[in-house]
């Protein structure tokens, strides 16, 4: 039974910190298929979609995907809404409270670490979900959230899809999760210079594993990027073991 997460008075205290309590657990009925909006409470409301192949006897690969900035939690279930049937997973798509997360926004952990927890114990309480195949991505501020979630709850995100990250702002380090990274060699918004390129060595480093392509491009997520970070999340090409993962040094502003 997933844990319940905190409430609102927790959000600047328990969860700023950044981590995340919910977690997966067995599921014997069968939740329903297709998209449903979560009614977390907030007036951007967070989306659910689960393939119609979904059964609770074969707990489904899930990605938490967050959207860019000014973006809503369609725009994050965009990203992979249409790989989702084919590879059977399940997409949880939160929405900021602001116009970007909260870490990105205002410099600290909170409000979006709270609202990520309530809609992964809701989904974690409706389906079954494999612990081993549970993902956090992101495009833009979503991809340098998602590294930043990521890397802080390791114990819970097997994998990172990072598409286009601007910089990484982890509050610790837990576990070894498998990272992708994709970064478009034209960018003008997150230049793949001060971004990606920077990211990636450090990862390495750190001693994390990490899967990392480069494309012809801007400030985007080509359709191929998109399949290949699915194929890679879903097919296990990314297991191994991994060094013991040294310090990261966060970087609490963004490289603009």
């Amino acid at each position: 039974m997933a844990r319940q997460a905190g409430s609102a008075a927790g959000e600047h205290g328990a969860y700023a910190r950044g981590r995340l309590h919910a977690r997966p657990g067995k599921v014997d009925e069968r939740g329903p298929a297709g998209l449903h909006p979560l009614g977390l409470g907030r007036a951007r409301d967070s989306y659910l979609y689960v393939p119609g192949g979904y059964r609770p006897e074969h707990p489904a690969p899930l990605v938490l995907m967050l959207h860019g900035a000014g973006g809503h939690a369609h725009h994050g279930l965009g990203v992979l809404r249409a790989l989702a049937d084919g590879h059977g997973l399940i997409l949880l798509a939160p929405a900021s409270a602001g116009t970007t997360w909260d870490v990105i926004a205002g410099h600290r952990y909170g409000p979006d670490v709270a609202l990520i927890d309530r809609a992964l114990d809701w989904t974690f309480e409706a389906y079954a979900v494999d612990p081993a195949r549970l993902a956090i991505g992101g495009f833009s501020d979503g991809a340098s959230y998602a590294l930043s979630l990521g890397i802080t709850n390791g114990d819970l995100f097997s994998h990172v899809l990072a598409f286009s990250p601007g910089f990484m702002a982890p509050a610790s380090q837990s576990g070894t999760p498998a990272i992708f990274i994709s970064h478009g060699t034209a960018d003008a918004v997150l230049s793949i210079d001060a971004c990606s390129r920077r990211i990636v060595p450090e990862l390495r480093r750190a001693g994390y594993r990490v899967r990392y392509q480069e494309f012809i491009g801007g400030h985007t997520i080509p359709a191929e990027i998109a399949r290949d970070a699915v194929e890679w999340f879903t097919t296990g090409d990314s297991d191994g073991e991994a060094a013991d993962p040294g310090l990261i040094q966060p970087r609490s502003n963004p490289p603009w």
